[in-house]
């Protein structure tokens, strides 16, 4: 086996390999990968010791020809997400380990926490971002659409337990570089502090290197974005259901707080829910638009015109292309908004 460090995903019924160096491998047993492998009793029994006890450890193979290193991988709560392994010969320095990040979607809640060594790698600014509370579309690559973010936006517009992602993302980082980032993801169902059920996806990711992709795979960004960004207009990906924002594809709106949401039940004046009920109605039938206040940055109520269209991301996941911008004249006088 390769030299490098692996970085083995411990979630499910198996620990599954996600990465051998900077290439990313889709979820493999690390029973079928290292079958051929004589130390693969040990190198098993040295993951499963790691997770247990909730460090890394150092151990010699049976017949002491090889060392196993081991490292966690885990999430603020504690929560283990991974195990970085290396093997090699007793008396050989394993190579520098990649960095690993963690990071979890709460689907329930509609939350993301990240930690900082997630964002460093995901090619945002640790020092400038927050970790806990995050929405969904901080945690996205802005602008950049990549093609396996389908599956993921999926996972956040239609929420079930059992869904497992490995992909890499092309982004552009925080300093306008390009970067290849990988990404493990796994829907759990647990229980809150306080008993409650809710649904979560537990995730990894770490810099990796591009493999290149098939054309079939740029259909979902050659769909969405056909017609080019307008100045003035921002458009978003929205959760039909709740109205959420999932993901910008433009640089986001700076005439709202966004981050409040249009999910939030705080988050658009009282007078205009009627106004949200009726454009939710009519969305099953194909674009629908309006003028909405929702909250301002500085507190108060800023009107937004809003259109969104219907569009299939993902295996019949329906998503929703949202165009925010400010209203014309006209268009706040037809809303009549003291009215309402």
């Amino acid at each position: 086996m390769s030299h490098d460090w692996m970085l083995v995903e411990t979630l499910g019924s198996e620990p599954t390999v996600v990465a051998q160096g900077a290439h990313t491998k889709n979820l493999i047993p690390i029973s079928s990968l290292l079958r051929r492998n004589p130390h693969l009793m040990a190198i098993q029994t040295a993951i499963s010791e790691t997770v247990r006890g909730g460090s890394g450890l150092s151990s010699i193979t049976p017949k002491n020809d090889c060392v196993i290193r081991t490292e966690v991988v885990a999430m603020s709560d504690g929560r283990i997400h991974g195990v970085q392994m290396w093997i090699g010969a007793a008396d050989e320095d394993p190579p520098p380990r990649p960095e690993v990040g963690c990071l979890l979607w709460d689907l329930t809640n509609g939350t993301a926490t990240d930690t900082p060594e997630s964002l460093k790698i995901g090619g945002w600014d640790p020092t400038t971002q927050p970790t806990q509370s995050r929405a969904f579309a901080d945690d996205l690559p802005r602008r950049d659409l990549n093609p396996h973010e389908a599956e993921v936006i999926s996972m956040v517009i239609t929420p079930r337990p059992g869904v497992t992602i490995c992909t890499t993302w092309d982004v552009t980082d925080h300093r306008g570089e390009q970067i290849t980032v990988g990404f493990v993801a796994r829907s759990l169902e647990e229980v809150d502090d306080d008993d409650s059920p809710r649904l979560v996806c537990r995730a990894m990711n770490w810099r990796s290197v591009h493999e290149g992709r098939g054309d079939s795979e740029a259909s979902l960004a050659e769909r969405i974005l056909a017609s080019l960004a307008r100045p003035g207009i921002h458009r978003a990906l929205v959760d039909p259901a709740h109205w959420m924002l999932v993901k910008w594809l433009d640089d986001p709106a700076p005439f709202f707080d966004w981050r409040a949401g249009m999910a939030s039940e705080h988050a658009i004046h009282p007078h205009d829910r009627p106004t949200v009920a009726e454009m939710a109605a009519g969305f099953g039938e194909g674009s629908v638009s309006g003028v909405l206040r929702v909250i301002a940055r500085d507190g108060g109520w800023t009107p937004v015109h809003v259109t969104v269209h219907r569009i299939e991301l993902h295996d019949g996941v329906i998503a929703g292309l949202a165009e925010l911008r400010l209203p014309t004249d006209e268009e706040l006088t037809e809303a009549r908004l003291e009215e309402r």
